[in-house]
């Protein structure tokens, strides 16, 4: 999440994804230690986002749900890590409901907006986050947006397919990531001439 290209490099292997997916599917174990390698560190992000310390277990669990389904699974690289990140969320739930922890509640929506552009703020201040800081910082953010940014910048889908995870319509989790971003922002620091120290006054 560090890096501002993230989503770029992760949506490039997509082509590498899908072939890995399909001769995994045909019983070839390599590919599907392929596809594994591609898609655990932005799921795990996602999870770490979601349930925090206890991410990997639940990512274990998700990996046998993927596991055990892979032969139903249809679609390409970007398809399957939206399919992945749904089970992964499924699991996540699960496990909050079992650790009964109440979800916060979603923001209102309002307009539509769309994601930010390659210079913006927003940006800027995912350039400057660690990834442990980071998740931190997304955790703090309310749900809906938490989920939002993470599907977007730490799984690398686009917004009909983060929507699709999410149960919702693509411009309501535009608006999440949007808002999220604009959060991230402020905390870090960041106004639109470039990331400004913590604590510095405006």
């Amino acid at each position: 999440m560090g890096q501002g290209g993230e989503p770029r490099r992760v949506q490039a292997y997509d082509g590498e994804l899908g072939a890995a997916v399909a001769r995994a599917q045909d019983g070839d174990e390599t590919a599907f230690a392929v596809a594994y390698r591609l898609v655990q560190p932005g799921l795990l992000g996602y999870l770490r986002g979601i349930v925090g310390d206890d991410a990997e277990d639940v990512a274990s669990d998700a990996w046998l749900e993927i596991a055990r389904d892979l032969g139903r699974f249809k679609g390409d690289g970007a398809g399957f890590r939206g399919w992945t990140a749904t089970i992964a969320r499924h699991r996540a739930l699960d496990h909050l409901r079992r650790m009964r922890v109440r979800p916060r509640a979603a923001a209102t929506e309002q307009d539509v907006l769309d994601l930010p552009g390659p210079h913006s703020t927003h940006d800027q201040a995912l350039e400057s986050l660690s990834t442990e800081h980071a998740l931190e910082l997304v955790r703090g953010l309310p749900r809906d947006q938490a989920e939002a940014v993470l599907l977007r910048v730490v799984v690398g889908l686009d917004g009909p397919a983060a929507a699709r995870v999410l149960g919702k319509r693509p411009g309501a989790v535009r608006t999440a990531a949007h808002r999220g971003l604009k959060r991230l922002a402020r905390q870090l620091g960041v106004t639109d001439d470039g990331p400004r120290a913590l604590g510095e006054s405006e």
